[in-house]
Parts: C-alpha cells; sequence; structure tokens
C-alpha cells in the first residue's frame, strides 16, 4: 500500500536568522525529524529561506522586485546545499522542483508534475519545491509558499499540511494558542494579523487562508512553530500548534484541482436562479449572466458570483468572454457544463 503523502512547508522566520542566513541548528533538527517521517509518509518540503539567504549578497538591497529575483538566485542553491547536507546522513537524497503558479493552471502540465513527484518518491527521494523566483512573471508580493504548499497538498492528495511558522501556532486575543479549528469563521479569519515575518511574505493570514482551502479538500492542516526541537513529530502526532480539522469532501481530484490549483482568469456574475441552479449542481447558461467584467477565452477558468458579490464557484468555460456578452439572456446556451463547475463552499 501507497505510504500517504506529508507535504511540509518551512517559512523564511522558521530557518533563518534576523541577518538572513540560514540557522543551521534549526535545520539539523529539522532533518532528523524528516528522516523518520520519511520511512512513513512520501514527504515533500515546500521551503522558504532562499531571498532571505541570498540578499547578504548584495550590499545595497532595497527590497525590489528585481533584487528579491537575484537575492533567490544566489540563495536557493545555499539553501538546497544545507538540506542535502543535513540529509545525506539519513541517507536520503533530495530533489529541487522550481514551480511558477501557472504549472498548475494547465491539468497537462500538472500531472506530468504529478508524475515526476511519484517517480522521486518511489526512488525514496525527497523533493523540495520553491516557486521559480527568478522568471516568475507574477510579482512575488502577491505569492507565498503557503500558496504553494496548499496547491502541492490538495493536488497531490495529501493527508497532512504543516504549516511550520516562527510562532506556536495561531494565537487567541490574550496570546494563547489556539488548539483546534474546526470551521473558518469570521471570529477565527479575525485571529490573524496583518504582520508578515519581516523576512518573508507571508503571515497568518495567508496560513489561515490557504489553510481554510486545504481543510474544504479534506486535508488535515496543522499551523505551528518549526524552531522548538521535535516540532515537526509533535505537529505530525497533533500534540503542538493549531490542528485545522479536514472537512469531508467527495470531490474528485480533477475537482480538487479545478477548485484549488487552476489559475482563475476572469469573473462571470449570474443572477439569484442561476445561484440557486449551480447550488444544485447544474450548468451554467447565458440565461442566468448578468455581467461579464473580464476578457477570457474558452477553456479558461474564471469565478462565478452573483452580482456585487463574493465568489462562490470557479468554473472552465466554454465559451470566450465574447461569445457570452453577445449571448447574454439567450436560453439553452451552456457557458459551462456542471462537471466542470466546483463550488467554493
Amino acid at each position: 500500500m501507497s505510504r500517504p503523502i506529508l507535504v511540509l512547508k518551512a517559512g523564511t522566520a522558521s530557518i533563518t536568522r534576523p541577518d538572513g542566513s540560514l540557522d543551521e541548528p534549526v535545520m539539523v533538527d529539522m532533518a532528523a525529524q524528516i528522516a523518520r517521517l520519511h520511512a512513513d509518509y512520501r514527504v515533500l518540503i515546500v521551503s522558504s529561506g532562499a531571498v532571505g539567504a541570498g540578499k547578504r549578497f548584495l550590499p545595497a538591497y532595497s527590497g525590489q522586485i528585481t533584487e528579491r529575483k537575484a537575492a533567490a538566485a544566489i540563495g536557493n542553491p545555499l539553501l538546497m546545499n544545507k538540506y542535502a547536507q543535513f540529509l545525506a546522513p539519513y541517507g536520503i537524497a533530495i530533489a529541487q522542483s522550481l514551480c511558477e503558479r501557472q504549472h498548475f493552471a494547465n491539468r497537462t502540465q500538472f500531472l506530468q508534475l504529478r508524475d515526476t513527484f511519484e517517480t522521486l518518491w518511489d526512488n525514496q527521494i525527497i523533493p523540495i519545491a520553491n516557486e521559480n523566483d527568478v522568471v516568475s512573471n507574477r510579482e512575488l508580493k502577491f505569492s507565498d509558499n503557503d500558496e504553494l504548499a496548499t496547491l502541492m497538498a490538495v493536488g497531490f492528495g495529501a493527508s497532512l499540511l504543516l504549516l511550520g511558522t516562527s510562532v506556536p501556532g495561531v494565537l487567541d486575543a490574550q496570546g494563547q494558542v489556539v488548539r483546534e479549528i474546526a470551521r473558518f469563521d469570521a471570529a477565527v479569519l479575525g485571529l490573524a494579523t496583518r504582520e508578515t515575518s519581516g523576512t518573508g511574505l507571508g503571515g497568518m493570514i495567508s496560513k489561515l487562508t490557504f489553510a481554510r482551502l486545504a481543510t474544504r479538500m479534506g486535508i488535515r492542516t496543522v499551523i505551528f512553530g518549526v524552531r522548538t526541537p521535535g516540532s515537526i513529530l509533535r505537529a505530525v502526532a497533533g500534540e503542538t500548534g493549531t490542528i485545522c480539522l479536514p472537512q469531508e469532501t467527495h470531490l474528485s481530484s480533477r475537482s480538487k484541482w479545478l477548485g484549488s490549483g487552476s489559475l482563475v482568469i476572469g469573473r462571470i456574475e449570474v443572477d439569484a436562479g442561476a445561484c440557486e441552479a449551480l447550488m444544485r449542481r447544474r450548468s451554467l447558461l447565458a440565461v442566468g449572466v448578468r455581467a461579464v467584467p473580464d476578457e477570457f477565452d474558452s477553456g479558461e477558468v474564471v469565478e462565478i458570483a452573483p452580482e456585487g458579490g463574493l465568489p462562490f464557484a470557479v468554473a472552465r468555460v466554454r465559451l470566450s468572454s465574447a461569445e457570452i456578452l453577445d449571448r447574454m439572456g439567450i436560453h439553452n446556451v451552456e457557458i459551462a457544463h456542471a462537471d466542470d463547475i466546483v463550488l467554493l463552499d
């Protein structure tokens, strides 16, 4: 029987010192724990820290996008070298994977990525992923590794997602760790501050946002502090951090990919009747469309929302935005089949 998949995300502040250099004692402890998990799980590491490790080599570093890309180019081999060095005593080899958001938008490309990781796992190699900061055409400040780790966890069918950070978990108003989150409501999301770690791009808002997505897709998620010795093993055992309980889901792997990993290009606003029909798992018809504010082509993924409201579904459309505008209000014109629509709540 195949081992379950575990995705571990290590944040920048959790594995680097204030000056950006890699905190080797923390990484040594991580490696020892990962080696123990390696026997029972197919482990995927999503590691931040490349920009932090590389920026000290740029004397005039000020955080501009091009400088972040240059720092990532410098820091990434340093980061991989340390992981390789600290896992080598356990006989574990690593493989580097630099990913871009668009790799998750194309189903064929995504399946190729998944097959590559399966081959690595079959050969007892641990893949370590990071965003391809150097060539990514999406500005770094709009993406972080919480998202990458979650997309991989959902896409690969992970049973456990560990979001490692520099704090012990989600904190309540009194500064105490919230031990368990069964449902993400306004009160839970309100626990997050808008502060980041100072060296990374994420923060608790990011972690709660993507923990919500992961649990919605049936993945147990733990937000925990990496820097405490033994914390990874304790997070797996549910003994530390904030445990976010998975929801029951019957979505196929394709639907999970569509609802989480696909790249949303545009938006369609629909009337109350269309909202009701979609909630009953019906197809989206042109008669229910009220606005198409963005341009997109047929075959692309868009979000669906009530007029002026928040999106409640995503869909792969069969018509372009121009074709939909030409057919708005017409009966029996199918924009997206029910099989290509995924409800977000």
